[in-house]
């Protein structure tokens, strides 16, 4: 029995859209738009006739969902400050694979207290967040989007900005926080007692001490940019440190310390080896 031929032409018919997945797709078209063309203190340059050409959808379906263009880019705002695409584009794989680079060329370095200083600082020396941050479209719109929020008037929509901004913050706080406390155990470092702090706030800090960098950028590349051939903490070795870094690592013997507690036994010695040189492997 022959099969009928599939409906062409006119005779075919898209499979309509669910009110959910319009707003899906209006949302993920609209985010992207922004990121591609930054986000100003307004959303008066995103057309809302663009985002639903670009989203493939029904233009009845968006309109019965959003009536006015002021609820669709109200909930743009929000969708923007949940901060998706920020949180996918720096991690702790970032540091992992700096590790692995270091790991490969001092891995013996571990067996002294002065060695395991010497791995973390330059660690830290190598930092690829700062790049990472810095070429990322999804963070610039993220950081813009604190000053669009600084813009609203008082009301639900700033009350939810803010709601998603606070949780998007708490969360890039715990992410940043893990790597550090996942370096200081394995370098054998602590928290320093007296501070009476967290890795949070060291986390807090490391994070304004990025942001700021990316803000002054286009004004001050100079200072962004700027480098020095120094042995800025005692390391024995001078390598070409770029002053962000010099910062950084400031910011990170001012909270942390060796741990006194922590015997480093051959067998000690050994797991933080195999633990760096597991890392190293897995970005062959």
């Amino acid at each position: 029995m022959p099969t009928a031929p599939e409906p062409t032409g006119l005779s075919r018919r898209r499979r309509r859209l669910s009110d959910r997945e319009t707003e899906r797709r209006m949302l993920d078209t609209a985010v992207g738009m922004v990121n591609a063309a930054g986000l100003t203190v307004s959303l008066e340059h995103i057309s809302l006739e663009e985002v639903i050409r670009d989203a493939g959808v029904a233009r009845s379906a968006v309109y019965r969902r959003w009536p006015y263009k002021d609820l669709f880019f109200s909930d743009l705002l929000r969708e923007l400050a949940r901060a998706v695409a920020p949180a996918s584009v720096a991690g702790r794989e970032t540091g992992h694979a700096v590790l692995a680079r270091v790991a490969a060329e001092r891995l013996d370095r571990l067996e002294t207290p002065e060695g395991r200083r010497s791995m973390l600082l330059e660690l830290i020396r190598r930092e690829q967040d700062f790049a990472v941050v810095h070429r990322s479209a999804e963070w610039r719109t993220y950081l813009a989007l604190h000053a669009t929020f600084l813009s609203l008037p008082d009301g639900d929509l700033r009350a939810d900005v803010q709601a998603a901004l606070t949780a998007s913050e708490r969360g890039f706080t715990t992410r940043i926080a893990a790597a550090w406390q996942e370096w200081a155990e394995l370098f054998g470092f602590r928290l320093r007692p007296a501070l009476g702090t967290g890795f949070e706030a060291l986390a807090s800090l490391v994070s304004a001490h990025f942001r700021g960098m990316v803000l002054m950028s286009p004004t001050s590349p100079d200072i962004v940019e700027a480098h020095i051939e120094a042995d800025p903490f005692g390391t024995g070795e001078t390598a070409r440190w770029p002053v962000r870094a010099v910062a950084l690592a400031g910011i990170a013997l001012t909270f942390l310390e060796p741990d006194p507690d922590i015997t480093w036994t051959e067998a000690r010695v050994a797991a933080a080896r195999d633990r760096v040189g597991a890392m190293a492997r897995s970005h062959d």
